[in-house]
């Protein structure tokens, strides 16, 4: 049974489904606690402990990344971000029905010369249809979107955490 081959038996579990469920337990229940020496995975506790350098600022989103069965990451398109069309990097919203999840799609950009917020086109110049992994080295800030993308997690082989960030969605 390949990846993403197991829509039809809850019984086996999913890893992925099991991650992003994670996720949003850890996102629900930041607390503070020790700082840990150990290797950053997507279970890494609490909320913000994935903060490189650690800081001791408040966080309300661990970025993540999807990737399909062939180990491309998955994208979804966003709506009024000027040049930035897609993204790769969400934040999960809500778990339901076994491993379906609704996820914020999150603006990927970087810090401009003046210190603000830009939003990186991740779409490849050369070809139009296709995310630029080059131009993924050159994110370093999220901003969230109003898009949401339903997805049922059983669709891709892997997850991979990026970064605790304050999106300021509780402020």
């Amino acid at each position: 049974m390949g990846c993403g081959n197991n829509h039809d038996d809850f019984r086996s579990g999913n890893c992925v489904c099991e991650v992003v469920r994670a996720i949003k337990d850890i996102q629900d229940n930041a607390v503070e606690e020790e700082e840990s020496s150990e290797c950053s995975s997507c279970f890494t506790e609490p909320l913000g402990a994935m903060v490189s350098p650690a800081r001791r600022e408040p966080v309300d989103t661990r970025v993540f990344v999807l990737s399909t069965a062939d180990g491309s990451p998955f994208h979804a398109f966003l709506t009024h971000e000027g040049n930035a069309c897609v993204s790769i990097y969400f934040r999960v919203e809500e778990v339901f029905d076994n491993c379906c999840a609704t996820l914020r799609v999150l603006v990927p950009g970087h810090r401009d010369s003046s210190g603000h917020f830009a939003p990186v086109n991740l779409v490849s110049s050369s070809d139009k249809c296709c995310v630029d992994l080059t131009k993924v080295c050159q994110v370093d800030r999220f901003r969230a979107s109003r898009d949401c993308i339903t997805v049922d997690l059983r669709c891709f082989c892997a997850v991979q955490c990026i970064a605790d960030v304050n999106l300021g969605l509780f402020n």
